[in-house]
């Protein structure tokens, strides 16, 4: 991993401070008063300053001092039944607010237990600020009662971490923590306070100003890179819009349909960026990768060039890197430079923020120079029109599908999926955990706004969907929020729902329940010559009807497809609790197109048979 010297978008991580070496305030100006409050009453009131509405978390013994003056804060405190679930929540609440996600827990088993979220933000560029108490500072490596190394445990999976050894430091850790998360390349930053800190009196200041000589997050953009991007794309046959997530954490929808539109390229929308551009609009390909649709697999993957906005060239996209996209330059935009070459060597490189990047595209490509007028959104631009005209075929012969049966069983989770999706509002958040349930709702459903698609893609966590939605929920109270989530996944955090039921926040959850670990079970068919080795779950234990109302949901069970429609128009109407409901789905039904991991996006398999005839080579246009 490149190190902060070299990438100033992520800074160089704190280690763990020597316990003797207590740190002076620092001397610098500041707003001061004569206010002495304890460490634990600055640690609030820094999180209020910093903007901080609702925090998700757990009380314990090393932080017992902070969890006092929560009740004297104006900040929410949502209460979880597990950590893990703390941190899920928080990040729910960033993706869709784009505030940073805020979880405070206590040492040792609690703060081992919010790693998982922290690598999962750390992977998908989620801003959190995560709190975990520590034992004393005289216990520190002694092995003290549920004592953790929380900081070198954390170290490589947050953006940067701290552990304070003096009161007076806390402000100004919280506002450049607060800093350090939400710029340049989003992430995690973790804060471990001892608990005898917590208690130490200090005098209550506000930092004016944050000060990190060491940290200098990008945001221009290099304009001879534009430059000459702007004449890669001015003379591209066969160009397509490859974006990533990255333009979501920069604002930057707007920016991309504008410069979509004007050079009439074709977008493919990763699984961290549905949403980003409407799915419903006719330059919209829909998602690529592993189990991408034809289309936007295949256009990638015959493309002359690829615009990357903000991905990471992520080894689900792009199969074998050594035949992905064989033909074609890159234009590679990311923030962060480290991603620059790390999977493809592009021809033209350009660091910083993904909309400075885009709508820098647009002017260039505006300017006398760069040939394309308002009012003619394709002239100075190679013919393209063959290339249209192949996509549009491939459109056409491949589209997704799947059969449900008139009779209406076995229920098919597609069919599922489509049917949440025409019978809620347009602006519904999807949360999704990880398996085949993710992928057949990034697939069917229609993401035509941003911030309304919440999943983890990079370290594929399952249990997320559950916390995570109640999190999104929390961030927009006026929205539908609906989980669609694996029966796999929501054994792991089902718990929560009690917190949902509890703090008043009526989350949906659709179970597509078909009594497996669908997608190892889908991979141990078609590679493993079926031999399912720990994948069956019980299609009768345990009873999620039950177990929702135990929990202070509803309950609805559905076995057919005319049970369906029905089950979700009651799921809507209930807005004073959670609501779950079973769907009863087909064990055998898998998810389709495929590349199998780490061969080539030509070898597509687009259908059920398994045998030569459904793996098709994709072929240039002509």
């Amino acid at each position: 991993m490149q190190s902060s010297l070299d990438n100033p978008s992520r800074p160089r991580r704190a280690g763990r401070r020597p316990a003797t070496a207590a740190r002076q305030a620092p001397d610098r100006p500041h707003r001061r008063t004569a206010m002495e409050l304890t460490g634990a009453q600055a640690l609030m009131r820094s999180l209020e300053m910093s903007g901080v509405e609702v925090m998700f978390g757990l009380p314990g013994g090393a932080i017992l001092p902070v969890y006092d003056p929560v009740l004297d804060s104006s900040i929410r405190h949502v209460l979880v039944r597990h950590e893990q679930g703390a941190g899920h929540m928080a990040q729910g609440y960033a993706q869709v607010t784009g505030k940073p996600g805020v979880a405070m827990v206590t040492s040792g088993p609690a703060a081992t237990n919010i790693v998982t979220p922290l690598c999962d933000a750390f992977m998908d560029s989620v801003p959190l600020v995560v709190v975990t108490g520590q034992v004393a500072m005289s216990a520190i490596g002694s092995d003290a009662f549920q004592e953790c190394d929380t900081t070198g445990i954390t170290m490589g999976v947050t953006k940067h971490n701290y552990l304070v050894t003096d009161p007076a430091d806390i402000p100004r850790i919280v506002a450049e923590a607060f800093h350090i998360a939400t710029t340049g390349r989003p992430g995690p930053v973790l804060i471990d306070l001892p608990k005898d800190v917590s208690n130490l009196p200090m005098n209550w200041y506000w930092p004016d100003s944050v000060d990190l000589p060491g940290y200098r997050p990008r945001s221009a953009v290099d304009p001879d890179a534009i430059a000459r991007a702007a004449d890669l794309i001015r003379r591209a046959e066969r160009p397509v819009i490859y974006a990533g997530g990255g333009l979501l954490k920069a604002r930057a929808a707007e920016a991309l349909r504008t410069f979509a539109e004007m050079c009439d390229i074709h977008v493919v929308t990763t699984l961290m960026a549905r949403g980003v551009f409407p799915d419903r609009h006719p330059l919209c390909l829909g998602m690529p990768g592993m189990h991408g649709n034809y289309t936007a697999v295949t256009a990638l993957q015959r493309a002359d060039l690829l615009i990357n906005l903000g991905a990471r060239f992520d080894d689900r996209v792009t199969g074998n890197p050594a035949h992905f996209a064989p033909e074609a330059k890159v234009i590679h935009v990311d923030i962060d430079p480290a991603e620059h070459g790390k999977v493809r060597v592009p021809e033209v490189a350009v660091a910083g923020d993904a909309r400075v990047a885009v709508e820098a595209l647009i002017e260039a490509l505006r300017s006398p120079e760069g040939g394309i007028g308002p009012s003619d959104a394709t002239a100075g631009l190679a013919d393209s029109s063959a290339w249209k005209s192949t996509i549009s075929g491939w459109q056409e012969q491949h589209p997704l599908q799947y059969d449900q049966p008139s009779s209406g069983y076995p229920l098919k989770p597609q069919y599922v999926v489509e049917q949440l999706r025409d019978n809620t509002p347009d602006d519904t958040i999807v949360v999704a955990g990880v398996g085949q349930h993710q992928m057949w709702a990034s697939q069917f459903w229609k993401f035509d706004y941003p911030y309304t698609w919440v999943n983890s893609g990079g370290l594929g966590t399952m249990g997320f969907a559950v916390p995570a939605a109640i999190g999104a929920k929390v961030g927009q109270p006026d929205r539908t929020v609906w989980a669609i989530d694996g029966d796999g996944c929501f054994q792991m955090t089902a718990q929560e729902l009690i917190s949902a039921s509890a703090e008043d926040i009526p989350v949906k959850v659709a179970i597509l329940n078909n009594a497996y670990l669908g997608m190892v079970r889908q991979w141990q068919e078609l590679f493993y010559a079926e031999r399912y080795s720990q994948v069956y779950l019980s299609a009768d234990h345990p009873d999620y009807v039950g177990w929702a109302e135990a929990m202070g949901c509803t309950g609805i069970r559905v076995e057919s497809a005319e049970e369906v429609a029905p089950a979700i128009a009651k799921a809507n109407s209930i807005n004073d609790r959670p609501v779950v409901i079973d769907f009863r789905v087909d064990s055998d039904e898998k998810v389709y197109p495929m590349v199998p991991a780490g061969g080539s996006n030509d070898d597509i398999i687009l259908g059920p048979e398994g045998d030569a005839d459904a793996v098709l080579k994709g072929s240039a246009p002509s």
